[in-house]
């Protein structure tokens, strides 16, 4: 009898410590990802943002270069994700988005998921997820390669960047001030974006160039 409770626990031991080498693993893998993300960025806060070309939701080409002498938002998004959800659910992010360009600032949004991961659309895929969350933005840029995702170090979605109209970056981070997939949350929360444009406009700097992004990971190829 003895025997067998001693099997029996040394089974369970086992499967426990696999358990949780497997998800050690799998944390470490995530962190990997984030590293290599992070390793792989030119995007500096102060310096000249990176160069890009991608082709929206229409099919129509966009360059960073085509809006030389405005301030441009750049928006990562995934419409899976719960924290997208949050902002796009309770209209936050369209009221950002409506807000900024009646003021002639670029807003675009970009999909780095890859072809088979989360979030992934096509031309009309975007289309569609834009006019169901009655979105705003400029542009619904396709990064499917995540090329400009990478040269930006995106590692989240939502993560925000905010691009003067000389071409340098002057804000990189999260939409706002808490962490959470919880739409109570963000009306107690500090918006960085309306608060980084708002200083800009003025000819101020950036109180917080450089804040936490939050959200899902980004779902790169690989």
């Amino acid at each position: 009898m003895k025997a067998k409770l001693l099997a029996a626990a040394l089974t369970l031991g086992t499967v426990a410590g696999a358990f949780a080498y497997s998800k050690a693993r799998g944390s470490d893998a995530a962190d990997a990802r984030a590293a290599a993300v992070a390793s792989a960025a030119t995007a500096k806060v102060g310096q000249a943002a990176p160069a890009f070309k991608l082709v929206d939701s229409t099919g129509k080409t966009h360059s960073l270069a085509d809006y030389a002498g405005k301030t441009v938002v750049l928006e990562w998004t995934n419409h899976e994700c719960p924290f997208v959800k949050k902002h796009y659910g309770s209209g936050n992010m369209q009221k950002q988005q409506r807000d900024a360009t009646a003021k002639g600032v670029v807003w675009l949004s970009i999909n780095s998921s890859a072809p088979g991961k989360q979030g992934n659309v096509d031309g009309a895929a975007a289309e569609s997820v834009r006019g169901k969350a009655n979105a705003a933005q400029s542009a619904y840029l396709l990064d499917p390669n995540g090329t400009t995702g990478r040269a930006y170090g995106a590692k989240t979605t939502p993560h925000m960047y905010i691009i003067d109209g000389k071409g340098v970056l002057r804000y990189a981070g999260g939409i706002d001030s808490i962490q959470s997939a919880d739409t109570d949350d963000i009306k107690k929360a500090t918006q960085y974006v309306p608060q980084a444009l708002a200083e800009l406009a003025a000819g101020k700097p950036v109180s917080a160039p450089v804040t936490r992004p939050y959200g899902c990971s980004v779902k790169y190829a690989g």
